[in-house]
């Protein structure tokens, strides 16, 4: 309807109202300006191109804006939690499987809930620079919904959560943004790097987008020189499960022949995607929880420097963390297996390396067994992220799929160096076997100290042998110590652990 045949059907109203009952029907001033305003939102929720659908066990309800009606047939529930979905850009125009395992998920642990998914797939499948030129458009969007529902259903903004992936991500940050009152929550699963790297917070997902805001990076960082990911922390608690690169199952050691063959989109996809997961998994898995501990990065987290819980420093992953809402951004880091459910158990080892000479080149190729009162570990490799030194106390993290119980005794193994020519071309090409320095052949290891970050019990194991040295192809096993850790007071644990 025209603005010209609203004036001419208003005058007919006034006029009818006149003739028959002009105390009662004839329309005031402020009713001609309700109905001109209604007619111009009507304009505005029209020229909305983003759709919107309510999902169900049986199927997809669409929303629009601007018609109340429609929320009545789709069986809105305005007192529930309500949930919006928002994919990213796409190569293929297709809403991807990743979007109904996650409804699913959400619908069984929220069954009352409403599972908004948000389909803005003509402009996202777009060149990369034309979707993310879209993507203020669309959260400008999803906020007009966001806005008409709180106006419409008097819904408690405080039950909203925007759940967005890659360039989803940043158009949950607009609509944050956009709408009139503050959103509960918003997740952003590996949110686009390209484009927003680096960029201000006006431009991108940000902590001010909503009362919480929490990310999950999974593919941040690539030695190969490109990510999908984002780096930088943008949330109140940002995540980078395995460092934010090179997700288990995902592995480098793929990427060679994913490349020989075409199709290196799927290990890309699969560490970009992993984000999602990890989300889902927290969701359908919450007997299996992940835990994720703060820490100031990566190298520090690998040295199993971190795995303290005191004052929030530890956390539950995904669906059901811990809201923590403070103007310092939290860096938070956990290891996972490759499928679900991603749980492993984290360790803290930490070693005096006694040595008669300084060690050089090639760390000892250090291996552990841990045996609990529910279960004995494999041989597990312990990761060395850099040079160990001799005759001082190094800290290593090691983790396990599987739950052991309380610790009992440890085992602790040095391989043996290969003597296979690609073991001696790699000693060659390091200089390791060029300085004319003799081979380390021995350790004395006293006492090994434990720290479970699950279980959050510390153990001190000592050397079951007197002579406490250990040679390559050899083994040394430890017993729990008739001492426990001495620890001079509570406060200063933790900087004990970072020394």
């Amino acid at each position: 309807m025209s603005c010209l045949a609203v004036c001419v059907s208003l005058l007919s109203l006034l006029s009818t109202g006149s003739s028959e009952n002009s105390s009662k029907d004839t329309l005031t001033g402020k009713a001609v300006q309700d109905v001109l305003h209604k007619e111009t939102l009507s304009q505005h929720y029209r020229t909305i191109e983003t759709k919107f659908n309510l999902q169900s066990s049986t199927k997809d309800c669409p929303i629009f804006v601007g018609v109340k009606e429609s929320l009545l047939k789709c069986n809105f529930n305005n007192t529930s939690k309500t949930f919006i979905i928002i994919h990213g850009w796409t190569t293929t125009g297709l809403m991807e499987s990743w979007i109904s395992a996650m409804v699913k998920a959400l619908q069984k642990q929220e069954t009352h809930a409403n599972v908004i998914v948000i389909n803005w797939l003509e402009r996202a499948h777009q060149l990369y620079t034309t979707a993310v030129n879209n993507s203020e458009v669309v959260g400008k969007e999803v906020a007009i919904l966001i806005d008409w529902l709180k106006q419409v259903t008097n819904l408690p903004l405080q039950k909203m959560h925007l759940i967005g992936y890659s360039l989803g991500a940043h158009v949950a940050g607009h609509a944050g943004k956009y709408a009139k009152d503050k959103i509960g929550r918003i997740t952003g699963l590996d949110p686009a790097g390209p484009m927003y790297e680096g960029t201000e917070p006006d431009k991108r997902l940000s902590p001010d987008d909503a009362e919480f805001v929490d990310v999950l990076h999974t593919f941040a960082y690539s030695p190969l020189g490109f990510s999908i990911g984002i780096e930088q922390p943008i949330g109140h608690i940002d995540v980078y499960p395995n460092g934010g690169s090179f997700q288990p199952g995902c592995g480098l050691h793929n990427v060679i022949h994913a490349i020989a063959n075409g199709n290196i989109g799927e290990i890309i996809n699969c560490e970009h995607e992993r984000s999602v997961l990890l989300f889902v998994d927290s969701i359908i898995n919450q007997d299996m929880q992940s835990l994720m501990y703060r820490c100031p990065d990566k190298k520090t987290f690998e040295k199993g420097m971190c795995l303290s819980c005191r004052k929030n420093r530890c956390n539950k992953l995904g669906y059901n963390v811990n809201k923590i809402r403070s103007k310092r951004n939290h860096k938070m880091y956990l290891k996972t297996r490759a499928d679900m459910p991603f749980k492993v158990f984290h360790y803290q080892l930490k070693m005096h390396l006694f040595s008669a000479k300084e060690i050089q080149g090639t760390n000892p190729k250090l291996h552990v067994n841990l045996y609990g009162t529910e279960n004995d570990s494999k041989k597990t490799n312990i990761e060395m992220p850099e040079q160990v030194i001799a005759n001082r106390t190094n800290s290593f993290l090691i983790y396990l799929e599987e739950d052991i119980g309380d610790l009992l005794k440890i085992k602790l193994s040095w391989e043996k160096s290969s003597g296979s020519f690609w073991a001696m071309f790699k000693n060659w090409w390091s200089g390791s076997a060029s300085d004319g320095k003799e081979e380390l052949k021995e350790l004395a290891i006293r006492k090994v100290r434990v720290r479970s970050g699950e279980m959050q019990k510390k153990y001190t194991f000592c050397a079951n042998n007197p002579t406490t040295k250990i040679s390559p192809g050899n083994e040394l096993t430890f017993v729990k110590c008739l001492n426990g850790w001495p620890v001079k007071n509570k406060t200063s644990l933790y900087s004990r652990l970072l020394q």
